[in-house]
């Protein structure tokens, strides 16, 4: 996790995902999102952190319409995220997720996970489908595991077969919720290696989690979330070496001693 690689964002176009004064409730009385503002350029890398209950996880899945906002404007790929079904779907068709849990059809085979999205939305061939999930799984180092089912697999194994999967569609953005929260420590390397090699690719990505030393190696900016709001934001080295908030300081005094 020593490698730092070069910010590959490119800060003169559009920003590929714009929060403008995003609001969001749960019911009437929580309110998760609280006058979210930001801008992601094209190939960032941000990392996301903060307390339970944050808000962290609902940020990233309203960029693809897991989680509907209520106020504000958010703009992914061009795209106005409101209700407009079509618009919904071409989002998503850029956008690949890859979850907590690991969230594979255990009665398909690790290749069969990776063709179904493809072949039914995609409507792409067989044969077409299965080069490019054999090409992604490749790139996550697990083709050896393509015709195992997901409970024959190692959690790691099976978080990065989650990851080609999203890859099969060839996503523009790639959001990661916590990753690797439900792995073995054991495992925790083997997803971590793989994203960091993604992140030397231009994906821009926007990743969930408490592995500080993977926002280190990989991160252009950290977030720091706390109650609904972005509280502090900068780059890896000035937030973990001289965090400028209160609430910072004090989470990263009990995940690494800071």
């Amino acid at each position: 996790m020593s490698a730092v690689l070069k910010p590959v964002a490119d800060t003169g176009a559009a920003p590929i995902i714009l929060f403008d004064k995003v609001n969001k409730w749960y019911g009437n009385d929580f309110h998760v999102l609280r006058d979210i503002d930001l801008s992601v350029a094209k190939g960032e890398r941000i990392v996301i952190c903060g307390p339970s209950g944050s808000g962290k996880s609902t940020l990233i899945r309203c960029v693809n319409r897991l989680e509907e906002h209520q106020q504000g404007r958010l703009i992914v790929d061009g795209v106005e995220l409101a209700d407009d079904v079509k618009a919904i779907d071409a989002v998503r068709r850029n956008v690949g997720m890859v979850f907590q849990q690991f969230n594979l059809f255990p009665h398909l085979t690790v290749l069969e996970n990776l063709t179904l999205s493809p072949m039914w939305v995609g409507k792409m061939p067989r044969k077409e489908a299965e080069e490019k999930a054999m090409l992604q799984l490749n790139r996550v180092r697990i083709a050896e595991q393509a015709g195992k089912y997901p409970l024959q697999l190692s959690g790691g194994q099976q978080q990065r077969v989650a990851i080609a999967r999203a890859l099969c569609l060839t996503p523009k953005i790639m959001l990661f919720d916590e990753p690797t929260s439900a792995l073995d420590p054991e495992m925790i390397k083997e997803v971590l290696d793989v994203m960091i090699e993604l992140a030397g690719q231009g994906i821009t990505m926007l990743c969930v989690t408490h592995e500080m030393g993977f926002a280190q190696a990989v991160a252009d900016r950290v977030i720091f979330m706390d109650q609904g709001q972005i509280v502090e934001q900068n780059t890896p080295h000035e937030f973990f070496h001289n965090p400028r908030n209160e609430r910072s300081r004090d989470f990263l005094s009990k995940i690494i001693g800071h």
